[in-house]
């Protein structure tokens, strides 16, 4: 499905809110509330379990109103609808988008090509479920017979950042006596400290690569490879005892000595950054089980229903994204913070940065022309409280305006005594102090020397969202995950481009190709790049070599 409308900037909606917003840049929030005694009850909204508060905006009901028209203008309700039916609204790779029939029902139909794509994805949750039971009950032996205690999943990008995140989020309801670990990075380090203190007789590799061929994951297969079977006195059948592959590649599975009875895979309609809740989220089944890893496809599909069916003023998913369309382009500003008040959620930030900057970092439209405005905001960010002590000073005192999201949960998985209370006080806190800042009358009324006011001065009138949820569960985790995807999405369909290809990650890899056999060549090459990277090569080689004869000096 290609974009049909006028460009964004000739959408009268734009024009409007351009106009509008020369009229509320100045507005504050402290008058905002004091003139709207119940601001902070009518704007919210709750679906699914998750509660919004979106009243510490920057916002009129004006604005919104010119928001919601501009995601009406910008035919969102119908690419929405084109995403679900299976449309290859991924125009680039003419492919479908369909992360959201992953967690489907099984009663569900869900046409790509013509054919209903639902079963295959209930046949490949089955095949994950019989190698996740087999692990946790000890069923699954080693080559030496010994009971499998050591997972590492190898992947990178998707294939990474999803099984990691959701294995820390999800400590909680994970099976102890396993050790799970994750490798990505290229860098031999990443691997070496993965299994230092491993047993080979009692760990597994997941290997995650669509083709078998990545470069990174291939490369760290490869090591694993040889880490067993020096560890297994070089048997290569143990190879089929030791490894699982996540793969659509069955020929190259093979060749690599896995059994293709233990592959699992996925399809080209589930994009990397999309596919946590696919095959590639196999570690977090094992960790978690099943039935958990179900609950969390349910909290995914809850949330898909919500974001398919709902009002949009009423619709979590289409606020986030409209209110992030609304301070990118018109208050100027390039970052977003992601703020869980949840330990668990620490690598949740580190998460979204891919699923929000792979998927909207992009210059051109649909049509391939040249935006005119801005997209892909960069969202980062750290737990609370441990941020309160870092950045926050920027976000609270500095010269650049960063809207936050803050994400707390009403009850704590491990209660110890008032830890949970004063967390969630200081969310409160942080959202109230943003919002209302310190007027100079307030600072001089506690006593501060005239000299002292304007560094005690906060200005306020920072936006924030706070996003409240009962528990951290497998299911809020999949509702949590889902708003922020449909949130990018709504914001890409108001760009008009294509939030589902990333081009843009290609080209240094396919550079650092050609540059690997330089490198490792035992002659001198010929090198044909610009001056600089000529120059650090040639550096590169002779540390590398800082004996050899004749080497050539950078």
């Amino acid at each position: 499905m290609t974009n049909a409308n006028p460009p964004l900037t000739e959408l009268g909606a734009w024009h409007a809110l351009g106009q509008h917003f020369n009229t509320v840049k100045t507005l504050h929030l402290r008058d905002m509330f004091a003139q709207d005694p119940k601001r902070g009850q009518r704007m919210t909204a709750e679906a699914a379990g998750l509660f919004l508060d979106y009243s510490k905006n920057r916002v009129t009901e004006e604005t919104f109103q010119l928001l919601l028209k501009l995601a009406a203008e910008s035919g969102l309700r119908e690419h929405i609808d084109a995403m679900f039916k299976g449309e290859k609204i991924n125009i680039t790779e003419d492919r479908a988008v369909l992360h959201v029939a992953l967690r489907a029902p099984k009663s569900a139909t869900i046409m790509v090509d013509g054919e209903n794509v639902v079963p295959k994805v209930y046949a490949e949750l089955k095949k994950m479920a019989a190698i996740s039971d087999k692990i946790r009950s000890g069923a699954w032996k080693g080559h030496t017979g010994k009971r499998i205690r050591n997972v590492v999943n190898i992947g990178i990008g998707g294939s990474d950042l999803g099984p990691v995140m959701a294995y820390e989020a999800l400590k909680h309801y994970s099976e102890r006596g396993l050790n799970f670990r994750f490798v990505s990075n290229v860098d031999g380090i990443d691997f070496v400290e993965a299994t230092r203190d491993l047993k080979p007789a009692e760990t597994l590799f997941i290997v995650s690569s669509k083709t078998f061929t990545t470069l990174e994951t291939m490369t760290n297969a490869q090591s694993a490879r040889d880490w067993l079977l020096k560890g297994l006195g070089g048997a290569t059948k143990a190879i089929a005892k030791h490894f699982v592959a996540v793969s659509t590649n069955a020929e190259k599975v093979s060749a690599f000595g896995i059994d293709t009875a233990n592959m699992v895979g996925f399809w080209d309609w589930v994009g990397g950054r999309y596919s946590m809740d696919s095959a590639i989220g196999l570690s977090t089944m094992i960790a978690i089980g099943p039935k958990n890893f179900r609950a969390m496809l349910d909290g995914f599909h809850e949330m898909d229903e919500h974001f398919r069916t709902a009002p949009f003023e009423r619709n979590l998913p289409v606020l986030m994204g409209l209110l992030a369309v609304w301070y990118n382009d018109f208050f100027g500003a390039q970052t977003v913070a992601v703020l869980p008040y949840e330990q668990y959620l620490k690598r949740f930030p580190a998460y979204l940065q891919q699923l929000t900057m792979e998927s909207n970092g992009k210059h051109v439209t649909l049509a391939g022309k040249t935006v005119q405005y801005d997209t892909g905001p960069v969202y980062w960010g750290e737990p609370g409280t441990n941020g309160q002590h870092s950045f926050y000073q920027l976000i609270h005192q500095g010269t650049r305006l960063i809207p936050c999201d803050f994400i707390a949960f009403g009850h704590a998985l491990s209660p110890l005594g008032r830890h949970h209370d004063i967390l969630l006080a200081n969310v409160f806190a942080q959202g109230e102090a943003l919002a209302f800042g310190k007027t100079p009358e307030q600072v001089k009324a506690a006593g501060t020397p005239d000299w002292l006011v304007p560094h005690k001065v906060f200005e306020g009138n920072r936006p924030s969202n706070t996003i409240l949820v009962d528990k951290l569960t497998p299911a809020a985790l999949g509702k949590l995950v889902a708003l922020y995807e449909h949130s990018v999405f709504t914001q890409g369909i108001i760009w008009q481009i294509d939030s589902f290809d990333q081009w843009g990650v290609e080209l240094g890899k396919v550079l650092a190709q050609n540059i690997v056999p330089e490198l490792e060549s035992k002659k001198e090459p010929e090198l044909k790049h610009d001056s600089s990277t000529n120059n650090l090569i040639l550096r590169y080689r002779a540390v590398k070599s800082p004996k050899k004869k004749g080497a050539r000096k950078a």
